[in-house]
This record gives structure tokens, sequence and C-alpha cells, in this order.
């Protein structure tokens, strides 16, 4: 089992991973235009390297981003106990 102080870069690797996978297979059917034998390959280096590049940058993006959600929404209203 993987240590909980890693959590946010296990969160970051599994994200950049999937969303890579998603955005370059759609990308890469889009420039080849056909469904064939080789597109399997084609996908997978495009899936590598953009993967390469979106895992590190996750990793800077996401403090910044959860900064951001944090100034843009509002604190939660505290609820009232019944008596």
């Amino acid at each position: 089992m993987i240590p909980a102080r890693y959590a946010s870069v296990l969160f970051g690797l599994i994200l950049s991973g999937l969303m890579s996978m998603l955005v370059s297979g759609i990308a890469t059917l889009r420039a080849a235009e056909v469904l064939d034998a080789g597109f399997p390959a084609l996908w997978l280096g495009a899936w590598l390297s953009s993967w390469a590049v979106a895992f590190p940058t996750v990793l800077v993006v996401a403090p910044l981003t959860r900064r951001l959600v944090g100034r843009l929404t509002a604190a939660p209203v505290p609820a009232r106990v019944k008596d």
C-alpha cells in the first residue's frame, strides 16, 4: 500500500494518465482518420509523450487551481443545530 502522504502525487499520476490517454486517442484518431492495425501503436506513442508532459504539469498546476477555486467559491455556511 502506498503511504497517504503520496496521495496527491498518485492522484496526479492517475488523472494525467487517463486524461492524456483520452485526449491523445481522440487527436490521433482525427489525424489518422481511420481505425486500422497501426492505430494502437500511433496512439501509444502519442499517449506516452503527452503523459510525460501532462503529469508534471498537473503537479504544478493543481495547487494553483485549488487556490483559484477557493477564491472563486463561497465558504460553506455552518449548519444550525436545532434544540
